[in-house]
């Protein structure tokens, strides 16, 4: 168990930090880019279930909102699955692969097939892709268009490390992982917005516009 009793060493100071093998380097580290990036997703996460705690559960009239409590009871755990995963996934990443401290455990392809399975599900339910979608809505979906574009920029920032540190610097699970969750966002969105019985903005072609300017 991690025990923190003082966040405030002063030791990141003068610019620089300690991965998880004690190795110390610059905050401008491309590991710790990819750590922090971890970290700010996670916290989208975490935005995405405070808004979806604000969504009224009940009608003008009082009487329950079905869609919104069914939205809330689907998604909830899994939200929280996702985040203790992504700290799984930012602790691994703070080392090399033959650093990781003995006994650590590191999340495996099993995470990435349920992220597979739950978005199977939900695409069940909802009508096929006709057009790209903007990334707006109501404020979970609006966030979780958000936290789906870090997690793309997260896998960018993993693949700048592997290009500098070369192919054994980080294991296949996490691109496997933070490609699915990238998806898994953006099924998500979709999925809310349908149950939720509102309508997705679509993307219309500049020459589409202008046509129908005239």
């Amino acid at each position: 168990m991690v025990r923190i009793t003082k966040v405030h060493t002063g030791v990141g100071d003068k610019g620089t930090t300690a991965h998880l093998d004690g190795t110390r380097v610059s905050k401008s580290d491309a590991r710790l880019e990819v750590v922090g990036t971890i970290d700010e997703l996670n916290s989208l996460i975490g935005i995405v279930q405070m808004e979806l705690q604000r969504i009224p559960i009940t009608t003008h009239d009082g009487g329950p909102r079905a869609t919104v409590l069914k939205v809330q009871s689907q998604i909830e755990k899994k939200m929280f699955l996702i985040q203790q995963e992504l700290f799984d996934l930012g602790a691994e990443c703070s080392a090399r692969p033959d650093s990781i401290p003995e006994g650590m455990q590191v999340i495996q392809d099993d995470a990435c097939e349920r992220l597979l399975d739950e978005m199977n599900e939900w695409l069940a339910e909802i009508d096929p892709l006709t057009s790209f979608i903007l990334p707006t809505g109501n404020s979970v979906v609006a966030y979780l268009h958000l936290a789906r574009a870090v997690a793309r920029r997260t896998e960018r920032r993993l693949a700048g490390l592997r290009d500098q540190e070369g192919d054994e610097s980080v294991r296949k699970v996490p691109f496997s992982y933070l490609n699915r969750l990238s998806d898994w966002l953006f099924v998500l969105s979709r999925w809310i917005t349908t149950t939720l019985g509102e309508e997705e903005d679509l993307w219309q072609p500049l020459a589409e516009r202008e046509k129908h300017k005239n």
